[in-house]
C-alpha cells in the first residue's frame, strides 16, 4: 500500500488533472507513478518535462533506457525498473539477456550499452565527479562529451521518479506486473 496517497483524474490537485489524462490516453493506463507526482503538481509537470527533453537527448533510446534501468537498480526503485524494463522491451525490443544484465547491474552483451551503465554507474557513485578514466573510457567507447552530459541528465531524471516512488512507495501496477524486480543482488542470485 502507497505511504502517500495516489491520485486520480477525479481527485487531483487541478493543475494536475490535464497531465494526467493525457498520460492515461498514452499508455492506456494510469501509471501509479504520475498519480504519486500530482500530490504535488510542479513534480509531476517537471517529471514530465524532464522526460521530454530526455527523449531529445542524442543518446538512442536502448541508451537512454540502459541509464534509466541502471539508475533505478541503483536506486533500489522497484516500480522504476518494471516500468523501464516494459519499454525496453515493447518500445525498444531489446534483448533479455541485455535487460536482465542491465537489472542485475551487470555486464551484457552489448558493448555499447555496458559502457553507458558503467558510466551511469560512476556518475551517481561519484555525484557526478568521476574520474578521468571513467570519463575517458566512455568517451573511448565512443560517445562524446554531450552524450556524457546526457547521462547525467537522464540521471536526473531517474533520481527524480526513483526517490518519489521510494518515498511513497506505491504498488505496482497491474500493467507493469510481469516486470516485477525485487533487487539485482536477489536476480543475480537465480
Amino acid at each position: 500500500m502507497s505511504r502517500l496517497p495516489l491520485r486520480t483524474i477525479d481527485d487531483a490537485p487541478a493543475l494536475a488533472r490535464p497531465r494526467l489524462t493525457a498520460a492515461q490516453q498514452n499508455n492506456g493506463y494510469l501509471p501509479n507513478l504520475l498519480g504519486l507526482l500530482a500530490n504535488a503538481p510542479v513534480a509531476l509537470e517537471a517529471y514530465q518535462t524532464l522526460s521530454a527533453i530526455n527523449a531529445k537527448a542524442s543518446l538512442n533510446p536502448a541508451e537512454r533506457e540502459a541509464v534509466q534501468i541502471t539508475a533505478a537498480a541503483i536506486h533500489g526503485c522497484g516500480f522504476c525498473v518494471a516500468g523501464h524494463t516494459a519499454i525496453a522491451y515493447k518500445k525498444i525490443d531489446l534483448d533479455k539477456t541485455i535487460v536482465d544484465a542491465l537489472r542485475g547491474l551487470d555486464h551484457g552483451p552489448d558493448a555499447r550499452l555496458n559502457a553507458v551503465a558503467e558510466f551511469t554507474k560512476a556518475v551517481i557513485r561519484n555525484r557526478g565527479n568521476v574520474a578521468d578514466r571513467e570519463l575517458a573510457d566512455f568517451l573511448a567507447a565512443g560517445f562524446d562529451e554531450a552524450a556524457a552530459l546526457e547521462v547525467v541528465l537522464g540521471v536526473s531524471l531517474a533520481t527524480l521518479c526513483n526517490f518519489s516512488n521510494n518515498l511513497g512507495r506505491p504498488e505496482l501496477n497491474p500493467e507493469l506486473a510481469p516486470y516485477e524486480w525485487r533487487g539485482a543482488e536477489v536476480e543475480a542470485a537465480e
